[in-house]
This record gives structure tokens, sequence and C-alpha cells, in this order.
């Protein structure tokens, strides 16, 4: 009964694991903590099947978020950027330079 879970944890670990900015050392270790109860809890729940099954719907999940992140940020340069680096992304892309905007000079009162 525990051996369907533990490929899962590996699972959920690893997707974790790739999801994740920081390095290893820095993460949050309540989030690893909380992912041990869970799996430790449910190990000898009598709905064993029902919580495989959503585990693996978790682990689809994370790993559908990541892939998706993966394909915008290559399909999708101009993703992540402000307005401003868009257009001038968008304006390089078809082979023009945006002009450079000058601010009007500064009244010199006596």
């Amino acid at each position: 009964m525990v051996t369907p879970h533990i490929p899962a944890y590996r699972n959920v670990v690893r997707e974790v694991a790739k999801a994740s900015v920081s390095p290893r050392a820095t993460r949050n270790e309540a989030i690893s903590r909380n992912f041990r109860d869970i799996f430790q809890k449910n190990i000898q729940d009598k709905q064993s099947e029902t919580f495989h099954h959503d585990i693996q719907n978790a682990i689809t999940f994370m790993r559908s978020q990541r892939l998706h992140k993966e394909l915008l940020d290559r399909y999708n340069p101009l993703f992540d950027l402000t307005g401003e680096e868009r257009i001038e992304a968008t304006a390089r892309r078809v082979g023009f330079n945006m002009p450079k905007t000058s601010t009007p000079p500064e009244e010199k009162s006596d």
C-alpha cells in the first residue's frame, strides 16, 4: 500500500524543486514539511486510492504550470516586460529604434 505513494512523493518534491527560483538552502522548509506530513498521514488512510489520484492531479498541474511558463518565455519573449520596454522591443523587431525623448530645458528664474 505504501509503494504508490513513494514515487508520487518523489515526483512532488521534484516538481517543487524545478518550480523554485531560490536555491535549496534558502527555501522555506515548511513547504516540504507539510508535504511530508500529508503523505505520512494519508499512507494509512482507507481512501488511499483517492489520495493517490489527487496527488497525481497535483503533480500534473505543477508540471503543466512549469511547462506553460517555459513556453511563454520561449515563444513570447515580451511577456515579462513593462509597457515601454515592450514597445521598444517591438520597434527593434521590425527594424526601428525608438526616438529618444527629450525633456524641455528648465526655465531659469531671476
